[in-house]
């Protein structure tokens, strides 16, 4: 007999674990292991105002750029895109699954 899949309403709640569907292989988890960011905050927050809107997390940006430059991402907008579809990357950003992926505008400058 030939199933079919029963199309009902969606799951309302997932449980996921991006951890786990990250293979221990792969190699943004040896990144991972050797790549310490602790210091950037402290670092870097003389050069941000007290006031105004708050920027996107430069840890982020600075894995997201490493992610560009191991896996030869030549474009932002390839960069976010990417980022937002493999879950391995996303791990190594310290996303989970419905955190937004910032605007690949946030990584140039206007002239």
């Amino acid at each position: 007999m030939m199933g079919r899949r029963k199309f009902e309403q969606g799951q309302l709640f997932y449980a996921f674990d991006l951890e786990a569907v990250v293979p221990g292989d792969h190699l943004v988890r040896r990144i991972a292991a050797v790549l310490d960011l602790s210091w950037l905050h402290k670092e870097l927050a003389p050069h941000y105002s007290h006031t105004g809107r708050p920027s996107i997390d430069p840890e982020l940006m600075l894995r997201m750029l490493v992610i560009g430059y191991v896996f030869a991402i030549r474009s932002e907008r390839a960069l976010c895109r990417e980022v937002q579809l493999n879950l391995a990357y996303r791990w190594f950003c310290g996303l989970g699954i419905e955190d937004k992926i910032p605007d690949h505008s946030a990584f140039t400058r206007p002239q």
